[in-house]
């Protein structure tokens, strides 16, 4: 793990202030407070309200209170909360359909995370865990989130990430590959995955939009290779759309997902 930085905690603990204010604060309250230099702390209000997290109050000179881009930050971080729980349902419900794992995941970087996931009763299922971290590429889920960005924002995650790394011999680690499956996931609107995160699994997935149409999630259907067929992956690719439209007309989406 890094260390942490200095500015940055100072700057959180500023914020954090307000949790506990009644009212509005001035810059000689948030120095007794934290006990830090003045000089930190002119520093630090003033950055942060040029970044609209803190404003200062009309008709109340030197006091501040909390800016609009918290209330963006505390909306954005409520709908992810609300995609979860949703998500969840929509999952059990296709599980229950098909009896195989089904994972909702959204996009960080190059990678994925899966924030709801529900189990096949079956003996052997695909192992794994809501919360885990998997790289974007070698996986349905992610394929079908790095197929939602544009030309350019996928080349700077590319870039800014570095080599691809292998999951399994299957797993695509040349750019120009990744850029080619991409091109066949936005033709077919769903993306497969066969044993590139694992050997013994293949997956589908298809997208989760929000109520202006952005591919905010994407939600998979898991199976060991010993009940993968061509005829099973369309069915389960078929149960991934219908999930995934589910799912987007809970989040406010009004067209086809």
């Amino acid at each position: 793990m890094g260390r942490l930085v200095p500015a940055v905690t100072r700057a959180l603990d500023i914020l954090e202030l307000f949790l506990d204010s009644e009212g509005p604060l001035t810059a000689p309250d948030i120095t007794r407070r934290l006990q830090l230099p003045r000089t930190t702390v002119h520093e630090l209000v003033t950055t942060l309200t040029a970044r609209g997290y803190l404003v200062p109050v009309p008709d109340q000179p030197g006091r501040y209170r909390l800016g609009v881009r918290t209330y963006q930050l505390g909306s954005r971080y409520a709908e992810q909360l609300d995609l979860a729980a949703e998500g969840r349902q929509v999952a059990r419900n296709v599980a229950e359909t098909c009896d195989e794992t089904v994972h909702v995941a959204v996009l960080e970087g190059m990678d994925v995370i899966y924030i709801a996931k529900i189990d096949s009763t079956h003996a052997v299922r695909m192992v794994s865990a809501a919360g885990r971290k998997l790289p974007a590429h070698c996986t349905s889920v992610g394929k079908m989130l790095l197929a939602s960005l544009s030309e350019a924002e996928l080349d700077a995650r590319l870039e800014a990430h570095g080599p691809l790394t292998a999951m399994t011999p299957n797993s695509l680690t040349e750019p120009d590959a990744l850029r080619d499956a991409l091109t066949e996931v936005r033709a077919r609107g769903v993306a497969v995955e066969q044993r590139e995160s694992n050997p013994d699994v293949s997956c589908v997935a298809a997208p989760v939009r929000d109520s202006g149409g952005r591919v905010v999630a994407a939600l998979s259907v898991s199976v060991p290779m010993i009940r993968w067929s061509d005829e099973r992956r369309d069915e389960l690719a078929a149960l991934a759309v219908k999930g995934a439209a589910e799912l987007s007309g809970r989040l406010g989406h009004r067209g086809r997902a």
